[in-house]
């Protein structure tokens, strides 16, 4: 098999090895664990390996030489329109245990579907029908195409912003439903995004630096920062263990089977955090109790406290309870818990404890699960560190 192992191939190529290699580890993983994600992530980076071959092979001399040119034609490496939708639906995937495909969700991959026709066509009529050069008579790869580099471009990038409004939509749901919010954010799906992101903007750059998309040697240095980019993602997706602790059925909120977990995630938040109204008598004395719980039996202490638990210690449904705290104390459920963690603090500072034991003890026993969360809730409720709130003699009380 002909391949020329110059510097610009041989980088490629590496890229190329392993990225096939954790896209089998990532299938792999998927079936043993059945975890849907894993295997819409190894589908991704196989695609991201397959997409670089032009550039790879045509380096190695491929482009040149027969038979080699036509497979380089008529096999369409290059899958742009697949890799926003598998984006869009892996963050679903991870962010919702309770996600499974529909058939409404299909949809998403038709244009891909398409272009995979017309890439069928295009072989059939040239290689099978006349038995000469029709579609590629002037001699170009397709996938190469600049209308089909910016149409690949402008999905990816749609598919990008949708799955971002997953992620923050999932954010914001999980402020309203958990005290322990901050530790199960999903740090690596903001950095799975901000790659994917990156792999857009050097994209675009690149296309308006050389809009011939078929300018290999400028063109080289565009897939290099897209190969690095799949291969981090590659790696930390395979390592990554993090897994949603919301299990997000659509059939608990809406009569739509296909419910996509968007609206299901923007659903919530309105039953949840509606402050539109005002209070009623029920709420107001919800209220009371929720406080009266909090300095009684100092449940905030639970550093695994949900708003179910909460409910069902009140012998209520969730949905009173965030309203009662949103529209009551004009917090969300995660800050409402950690202002009385944070006051349990402060008590515990103003009576010395600091000085028999660590702040980060005290934290622990009143609540917080981490140092940084500790840090972060006691400064956006006293506007201080805690080190800076025990050495300011003019401290509130």
């Amino acid at each position: 098999m002909k391949f020329n192992f110059g510097p610009r191939s041989s980088i490629l190529l590496i890229f190329f090895v392993h990225g096939i290699i954790y896209s089998v580890l990532l299938l792999r993983k998927g079936i043993l664990f059945s975890n849907t994600s894993a295997r819409l992530l190894s589908v991704f980076v196989l695609l991201c390996c397959l997409y670089i071959c032009p550039w790879m092979l045509g380096h190695a001399g491929w482009y040149s030489t027969q038979p080699y040119r036509d497979i380089m034609f008529y096999i369409p490496f290059q899958q742009v329109l697949f890799l926003g939708p598998l984006i869009y639906f892996y963050t679903q995937s991870l962010l919702n245990k309770s996600f499974r495909f529909s058939k409404t969700d299909l949809y998403h991959f038709l244009p891909g579907i398409l272009y995979l026709i017309y890439s069928l066509i295009v072989f059939v009529t040239d290689k099978v029908v006349l038995g000469e050069y029709y579609f590629y008579a002037d001699e170009r790869d397709k996938d190469l195409s600049k209308w089909y580099q910016i149409t690949g471009l402008i999905s990816m990038f749609t598919y990008f912003v949708l799955s971002l409004k997953v992620y923050y939509s999932y954010k914001k749901l999980v402020y309203q439903l958990l005290s322990y919010a901050d530790s199960v954010l999903f740090e690596w799906m903001k950095r799975f995004l901000f790659a994917f992101l990156m792999m857009q903007i050097a994209r675009l750059v690149f296309l308006f630096l050389f809009p011939d998309w078929g300018s290999f040697p400028l063109k080289w240095w565009y897939y290099l920062i897209f190969a690095a980019l799949f291969y981090y993602i590659a790696i930390v997706g395979y390592s990554s263990t993090e897994k949603t602790v919301i299990p997000l059925d659509p059939s608990n909120t809406t009569n739509k089977e296909n419910e996509t977990l968007s609206d299901t995630v923007d659903l919530e938040i309105e039953n949840l955090s509606d402050t539109s109204n005002p209070m009623t008598s029920e709420l107001v004395e919800l209220k009371e109790k929720i406080e009266q719980l909090m300095l009684t039996e100092k449940v905030y202490r639970d550093s695994q406290l949900t708003l179910g638990d909460l409910a069902a210690k009140l012998n209520t449904n969730p949905r009173n309870i965030s309203q009662a705290i949103n529209r009551g104390f004009d917090m969300n459920f995660n800050d409402y818990i950690n202002y009385h963690r944070v006051e349990a603090v402060k008590r515990a500072m103003n009576e010395e404890e600091h000085t028999q034991h660590t702040l980060l003890a005290i934290a622990l026993d009143s609540g917080f699960n981490s140092k940084a969360t500790f840090n972060r809730a006691f400064k956006k409720h006293t506007s201080f560190t805690p080190k800076k709130y025990l050495s300011n003699p003019n401290k509130p009380i």
